[in-house]
């Protein structure tokens, strides 16, 4: 009679009391709804260590692989040879040597911006940094001295002026021409011999001067 009474749990299949059923029905809903996590024994035995678990790093992106230039390598190969037998042809039946063949560039080389130069990869990336740090140092010591030489001050030739041992000796001898007394070591000679010296021409003759 029991039996009869049960019903069963549309979620799992068991059956139980109907009192009872009402209880399990929404628990079981929640449970069997629920998505598990998956079981991980080595999480579970580090727990309560020292031990901290180690964050899986995401898998890196894989770099597209380059595009094959064989047909550029095929076609240098096969200028090399024909410019190989031309020399070798030239050189048996004695006629001038032949050109060399024009310098091929290679597909996978990376130009540098700065001096057009070509480089492999590794080399581009060491030499890139280093010819722009040197085109920017060249290209502002041309600035510094473009600068310099626009604030150069023009320098403007000073004319000659009586020094005061010239207007000592002016005076000494006018002094000499007053007193009708003339000392041989202020002369007009002596006068004309220091301004000639100097470098000093005033233009006009002192009094002295004439006697």
């Amino acid at each position: 009679a029991r039996s009869q009474d049960l019903a069963p749990c549309t979620t799992c299949g068991r059956r139980f009391a109907q009192n009872v059923l009402l209880r399990h029905d929404p628990i079981c809903k929640k449970v069997f709804n629920k998505k598990r996590k998956p079981f991980s024994s080595l999480k579970q035995r580090l727990q309560g260590t020292e031990i901290t678990t180690v964050k899986k790093q995401p898998p890196q992106k894989k770099q597209p692989g380059k595009k094959s230039n064989w047909r550029q390598h095929h076609e240098d190969f096969i200028n090399t040879v024909q410019s190989a037998k031309r020399v070798t042809k030239a050189l048996k039946e004695g006629h001038p040597l032949p050109p060399p063949p024009p310098p091929s560039i290679n597909p996978d080389y990376i130009q540098c911006p700065h001096c057009s130069r070509r480089f492999n990869e590794a080399a581009a990336e060491r030499h890139v940094k280093f010819c722009e740090e040197q085109a920017a140092r060249h290209a502002f010591a041309a600035k510094t001295t473009r600068q310099a030489l626009g604030k150069q001050p023009v320098t403007q030739k000073k004319t000659p002026t009586l020094t005061a041992a010239v207007l000592s000796l002016q005076k000494r001898v006018q002094e000499g021409a007053n007193t009708g007394k003339p000392r041989p070591e202020t002369s007009p000679a002596i006068l004309q011999k220091t301004r000639k010296s100097l470098g000093v021409s005033t233009g006009k003759k002192s009094s002295g001067e004439f006697g």
